[in-house]
Formats: structure tokens, C-alpha cells, sequence
């Protein structure tokens, strides 16, 4: 369910930095729905890593980079140890 969930994210990602390339309207409902799925994950990365490079922001990128990690290694390893524990 997990792996699911953070595949899902991971489009509504690429969704809000497509919409930020093409500005759409922002009272769009749709929009509204992806930039607050996404924003408060991005400022919190923005606020604890600086990302912004010469006016490009690079959280998108870390965001990105959290989930593959989270789909790679964390899954995995909660599902063995839900399989055969700790050892």
C-alpha cells in the first residue's frame, strides 16, 4: 500500500513541476489540489536544505530523490523484517 501511495506522490510531483513550467490558472481546482499536495513537502525542503541554485529549485529534485529511496531501501527492508524479523 505504501509503495502505492509514494508512486501516486511521485506523479502528483512531476504534475506540480510540469504546472510550474506553464503557469496554468491558479484557481483551477485541480491545481489548487496539486500545488497543496506538494507545497508544504517542498517549503519544508526548502527550509532545511538550501536548495535554490542561481533561481532554480532543486526540491522538487530531493523530493524526488526521498521517495526513490523510500521505494529502493525502506520497503524492502520493513517487508523482511514483517517476513522474518530481525534476523
Amino acid at each position: 500500500m505504501l509503495q502505492m501511495i509514494l508512486q501516486l506522490y511521485l506523479w502528483v510531483v512531476i504534475i506540480a513541476v510540469v504546472l510550474s513550467w506553464i503557469e496554468p490558472n491558479p484557481y483551477n481546482p485541480i491545481v489548487r489540489a496539486i500545488y497543496g499536495l506538494t507545497d508544504p513537502v517542498f517549503d519544508w525542503v526548502r527550509r532545511h536544505i538550501p536548495v535554490i541554485f542561481g533561481g532554480i529549485d532543486f526540491s522538487p529534485m530531493v523530493v524526488f530523490l526521498a521517495i526513490y529511496f523510500a521505494q529502493s531501501f525502506l520497503i524492502p527492508t520493513v517487508r523482511h523484517i514483517a517476513i522474518y524479523g530481525f534476523n
